[in-house]
């Protein structure tokens, strides 16, 4: 044989063999054994799955997996008269109903979906954290001495001892570390800063509508509770049980109606209007009137006249 009849014959579309495909009551046996009553309807197709070995395919009447359909493979062996139950499943067809694509925890967890109870685990690579200050080792001359009645107390009581570092003594690293809030397994990085800086920006910031309308920022308002850290200079905590952002961390540039210094602020001047009006039409007489003095009176013209004689 040639290898482009080999070719051929392995690229051909198989042909559904005669007694599998005839197997329909089988294939109905098998997939009303599987699925609930009632839940099988018509055959639909037959497809030829390789030599001797074919589908049928049944229309599913399940509540809900409109589109479904049920699967049942037969086989037959070679020179075999008898048709064998390969398997059921359920599967969707081009038009069917299926549920949205599976996303992680970590993507779907929004703001306030934790409640009492939930635990939020934060991954060992978290771009938001870095590494902090955890502290030198305690040198056992640093740990402080027991007293003998304490001593024998535990020594009755079959109890361990257990070490506790000394006081943070001033001016060393470990006491610049707690001032700065590094004393800790990990701190904010430079990254998780400027992500929380830009929500808090634009739930409290100065683009807000309420920042637009408000008659001073927040820097100049006693409400201002001042963030330590480098967040101080751009934002604080609002202290206004009557303001919008209440126990919220507002920008600096931030502000609104309930500002400390909003009832004494003098209102800015009002401007007086346009004295230019060109919308009324204004009448004018075409002869002037006796009495307004413009009409030259009849002695006055005869006196003229001698006057020039």
């Amino acid at each position: 044989m040639s290898a482009a009849t080999t070719r051929s014959r392995t690229a051909r579309t198989p042909v559904p063999d005669r007694l599998c495909a005839e197997a329909v009551d089988l294939a109905r046996a098998a997939a009303e054994e599987a699925a609930a009553p009632g839940e099988v309807g018509e055959h639909v197709a037959v497809v030829a799955e390789g030599d001797r070995v074919v589908t049928h395919y049944f229309e599913c009447e399940m509540f809900g997996y409109r589109g479904w359909r049920w699967a049942v493979t037969v086989a037959r062996a070679s020179r075999a008269k008898n048709v064998t139950l390969d398997e059921t499943v359920l599967l969707p067809g081009s038009d069917a109903l299926l549920a949205p694509e599976w996303v992680p925890w970590s993507e779907r967890l929004r703001p306030g979906d934790m409640g009492p109870g939930d635990l939020l685990p934060t991954e060992a690579e978290d771009l938001r954290l870095e590494p902090g200050w955890t502290g030198e080792t305690v040198e056992e001359s640093e740990t402080p001495e027991v007293s003998g009645e304490l001593a024998d107390v535990v020594d009755t009581e079959d109890a361990e001892l257990t070490s506790r570092q000394s006081a943070i003594g001033r001016g060393s690293i470990a006491s610049v570390a707690e001032e700065l809030g590094m004393r800790r397994a990990r701190v904010l990085s430079r990254y998780g800063l400027h992500a929380a800086a830009d929500r808090w920006d634009e739930e409290f910031g100065p683009k807000t509508p309420m920042a637009q309308a408000a008659p001073a920022t927040c820097v100049s308002c006693a409400f201002l509770v001042p963030l330590t850290g480098s967040l101080r200079q751009a934002f604080g905590v609002c202290a206004n049980e009557f303001g919008p952002a209440d126990g919220h961390v507002v920008s600096l540039a931030y502000g609104c109606g309930g500002h400390s210094e909003a009832a004494v602020m003098p209102k800015p001047p009002t401007p007086a209007p346009h004295a230019l009006d060109t919308m009324r039409v204004d009448t004018y007489q075409l002869h002037p009137e006796r009495d307004g003095g413009s009409v030259p009176d009849e002695t006055d013209a005869h006196a003229d006249d001698l006057g020039h004689s």
